[in-house]
């Protein structure tokens, strides 16, 4: 059928920025939750229903896993409903249900004893992460269908990206000036307008049917579906790199506090820290979309890298009260870790499409990048707080040989694995992997 393509339907031509806009807002509170959850939720917990943290981090772990291991089922389902209608019905289901969660978690009952505490948390966190999981894949897979070349690909990333910047500094200003309550309030507002405009002002993809030979039960079936892009070599090296990449920034964020606090001395200035971190980061976008209109994905991802091992390993050789320095390196390792932000999700959009899985199988593939991202954290963990207690540290420590292995867990173990993922990336380029 040769109909013309709806105006709201995504063309073949660069996308307009009140379109782009209109998409991109959708990060903002999507990602205002991760600050809160990921680092601030265990110590908010504690003070308010006594729960200790040790039943607390059993709660994290278990409902962690669970979002983990559903989000390629959830990506699965994505493509059949956007087999069926678009993209726009699972955000709709995944938005109310975040809302839900999030508010009840942030809010919970006074007088609860331990045991009813800690279904409360369980329940409402579940609720949280599949709701989120539910939006961020079908969002993803939405914005890989926006653009046909690698620097339209880069520009609905970065705009993406970037905005999911400006969510996340909210998350982290919000509760720690405000209170949570007011954290709750503005996110359930930009929730529901950015919805709003997501639902009326963004491009819809042109639906496509599925191509090439299909098992039938692949098409209906999550738990086999999710699967088809693991058969893909192009895929599996894409996922590799990012999944090596994207350890090291999760180590120094699991180590962040402490190399602050008993490092530095500068534990009051975290938050400063972090703004200007994720403030570079954002201010990066324009930056990388830019190079991303002049040389190869691969190329400018590879520069990024490299930039961030520059920027960042000089925090080894830093010493109590180095506040100036440190704050230099936020900013310079923010500015390169736009990159890292912009680039990985357009080279996927672009093996996607390279696979003949465009319009298809977005939502299995975002899937199971979303599990990778979440399996990282929990890998960084694994490695960081063992690695640190190996080497003689303990939160507070402060003789030489407990602080030196500190600095050699933030800044030397991540670099070394960054410079990993180059050589990989480096090969994979040369080599036309993906």
């Amino acid at each position: 059928m040769a109909a013309a393509v709806p105006s709201r339907q995504a063309g073949p031509g660069r996308l307009a920025p009140s379109r782009l806009l209109a998409y991109s807002l959708f990060s903002v509170p999507l990602l205002m939750t991760a600050l809160p959850i990921n680092i601030l939720l265990p110590a908010f917990y504690s003070e308010r229903t006594g729960l200790s943290l040790a039943l607390i981090g059993i709660v994290f772990f278990f409902t962690r896993l669970l979002d983990a291991v559903v989000d390629p089922l959830l990506g699965a389902w994505v493509d059949a409903q956007k087999q069926r209608a678009s993209y726009l019905p699972p955000v709709l289901i995944g938005a109310p249900l975040l809302a839900l969660g999030f508010v009840l978690l942030l809010l919970p009952p006074a007088g609860l004893g331990e045991a009813a505490s800690a279904v409360w948390l369980a329940a409402t966190l579940a609720t949280t992460y599949v709701g989120y999981s539910l939006a961020i894949v079908a969002y993803q897979a939405w914005g890989s269908e926006l653009a046909q070349d690698d620097a339209g690909r880069a520009r609905v990333t970065g705009g993406r990206e970037g905005a999911g910047l400006v969510g996340v500094l909210l998350g982290a200003v919000l509760p720690q000036v405000f209170g949570f309550t007011v954290l709750v309030g503005v996110f359930a507002a930009l929730l529901l307008l950015a919805v709003l405009v997501l639902a009326r002002g963004a491009p819809r993809p042109a639906r496509r049917p599925l191509a090439g030979p299909t098992v039938g039960a692949t098409r209906a079936n999550p738990f086999t579906a999710f699967v088809v892009p693991l058969t893909s070599g192009r895929f599996r090296w894409l996922l590799l790199v990012f999944a090596l990449n994207a350890i090291a920034p999760s180590i120094t964020a699991t180590v962040f506090q402490f190399f602050v606090a008993d490092r530095l001395g500068l534990a009051a200035y975290t938050p400063a820290f972090l703004a200007l971190y994720f403030i570079a980061g954002a201010a990066s976008m324009p930056l990388w979309m830019k190079l991303a209109t002049r040389y190869s994905l691969h190329v400018v991802w590879l520069i990024g890298m490299v930039a961030s091992v520059a920027a960042f390993v000089w925090a080894y050789w830093l010493g109590p009260g180095a506040a100036a320095g440190f704050a230099a390196i936020c900013v310079l390792s923010g500015l390169a870790f736009g990159a890292d932000l912009a680039l990985p999700p357009a080279l996927l959009a672009r093996v996607v499409e390279a696979n003949g899985h465009g319009g298809q199988r977005e939502g299995a593939y975002f899937g199971l990048w979303n599990f990778v991202n979440k399996l990282t954290l929990a890998v960084a963990g694994g490695i960081a707080l063992p690695l640190l207690e190996g080497l003689g540290y303990v939160a507070g420590a402060q003789d030489p040989a407990a602080l030196s292995a500190l600095a050699v867990t933030y800044a030397l173990v991540p670099c070394a694995l960054k410079l990993a993922a180059a050589a990989l990336l480096w090969s994979a380029w040369r080599n036309a992997r993906f």
